[in-house]
């Protein structure tokens, strides 16, 4: 009888039942693609991880990420909770005050940045691609995004920022909205995810973004958040995400790049509050280095709770 152990933590927290869930398997080698697919079904969270032995030479581990739905190349809150979790069961060697680690992920090997002090992990910070700016929606498609999401007309054009698909990683669409209420009223029950999922592709026909939209506002709940988001990505099985890393690295990038923040060079450092309305708060670091027009890298990181471990067995 197979026997798989694996953890659950909250990521984007540094409270429990808080964040975003994941679930963590740390010796994946036997499982073949459906069983992981099977498991992250059953254990029915945004996501699951699966750690395997690295098959390039400059990566410490061999990471796979599997939505309910499938497999992703990459993903935020995954990479920064399986990081935190291999160190907090002794699978790296800790130096303070930054530890490297590489992940083989499916965009590539990836480092990221423990934080350590006193022999433990503080936070994680998870080096992204370099940002790509894709295609801006035009006025007749905000009109058709905003009635898709329940929004109110003239919701996303009075913000004068632009609706963009942007990648750090996964192609995903950002759409600027004026006012925190209208944020904080929208319902995943309410929307046309069909809508979504035809805008997507006329948006970006690759279907890279796979129905993925981030909304956001300027206008926080927090006084130290610099912005207040939500995750919508109904083609991934999920209604809303509590926490998208791989998302705010695309935000991070976005807001920069159309001076929506002023950038401080050489890096500009934001705080991201999502999962509010989901009463599972998180808070997002992000870091841009450079400027309008000249974006080079970002990357995000966070903090990580414990709170489950088992045995699956079948």
């Amino acid at each position: 009888m197979p026997r798989y152990s694996f953890y659950q933590v909250d990521v984007f927290t540094n409270q429990p039942f808080a964040g975003n869930p994941l679930a963590i398997f740390p010796d994946a080698d036997g499982l073949d693609d459906a069983q992981m697919q099977n498991i992250a079904r059953e254990m029915n969270l945004s996501e699951t991880t699966f750690v395997c032995a690295p098959t390039q030479p400059d990566a410490d581990f061999k990471v796979r990420i599997f939505t309910p739905g499938r497999e992703l190349p990459f993903a935020g809150h995954p990479v920064i909770g399986t990081h935190w979790m291999l160190a907090h069961l002794g699978r790296v060697p800790l130096r303070e005050p930054v530890t490297t680690v590489r992940f083989e992920l499916g965009v590539g090997v990836r480092p990221a940045a423990l934080h350590v002090h006193n022999e433990r992990v503080t936070h994680v910070v998870m080096d992204h691609q370099r940002p790509e700016f894709a295609a801006t929606a035009s006025p007749e498609q905000v009109e058709r995004l905003g009635r898709a999401l329940g929004l109110s007309p003239g919701a996303i054009e009075s913000s004068g920022w632009p609706v963009q698909v942007v990648s750090s990683g996964i192609r995903q669409l950002f759409v600027p909205v004026r006012a925190l209420a209208e944020v904080q009223a929208l319902s995943p029950q309410q929307q046309d995810a069909a809508a979504l999922s035809h805008l997507m592709a006329e948006l970006d026909p690759e279907q890279q973004c796979n129905a993925a939209v981030m909304v956001l506002t300027l206008e926080t709940v927090e006084a130290d958040a610099t912005v207040h988001t939500r995750m919508f990505a109904p083609d991934l099985g999920i209604g809303e995400d509590p926490a998208t890393g791989s998302a705010s690295g695309g935000l991070g990038a976005y807001l920069i790049e159309h001076g929506i923040v002023p950038p401080t060079p050489p890096t500009t450092y934001l705080v991201s509050e999502q999962g509010i309305e989901l009463g599972r708060p998180s808070r997002i670091l992000i870091e841009v280095d450079g400027g309008p027009g000249a974006v080079e890298m970002v990357r995000v990181g966070g903090e990580v709770v414990p709170l489950i471990q088992g045995t699956l067995t079948w």
